[in-house]
């Protein structure tokens, strides 16, 4: 059986072939999820596909659990680790923090940081 036929053999692929939903080549924890491609011809014919600008979103649509102070030398992967459970989250203290680049998050010691839920998802403040 070649991956042709496999579709028309599983009711449920064939389902999932026809439906709507976008096949999305990044994890649900990566900041590119969700964002389109697109693909843009060379002069000399050749497609490039490549991800569509990614905006820093409202820091306002963050609903803030806690503050965390940047100690010296502290890293961005620590701090999200230390908060997140995962140090690749960092892009999160990013998004909440309305940063560009991540290292200036953590080149001033003493900053207050913004630790928040995913956006747009609401909660209560912790302690």
């Amino acid at each position: 059986m070649n991956g042709n036929n496999t579709a028309a053999m599983d009711p449920v692929l064939a389902m999932l072939a026809q439906s709507t939903l976008k096949n999305n080549q990044f994890a649900a924890t990566s900041r590119y999820y969700g964002i389109e491609t697109t693909t843009l011809v060379l002069a000399q014919g050749r497609s490039v596909a490549y991800l569509k600008r990614r905006f820093l979103p409202d820091a306002q649509r963050f609903q803030l659990l806690q503050e965390h102070r940047v100690l010296q030398q502290e890293r961005l992967d620590n701090i999200a680790a230390q908060h997140f459970g995962d140090p690749e989250l960092y892009w999160r203290l990013c998004d909440a923090n309305h940063a560009m680049r991540p290292q200036a998050l953590t080149e001033e010691t003493g900053r207050t940081l913004r630790i928040t839920l995913p956006l747009d998802v609401a909660g209560v403040s912790l302690p």
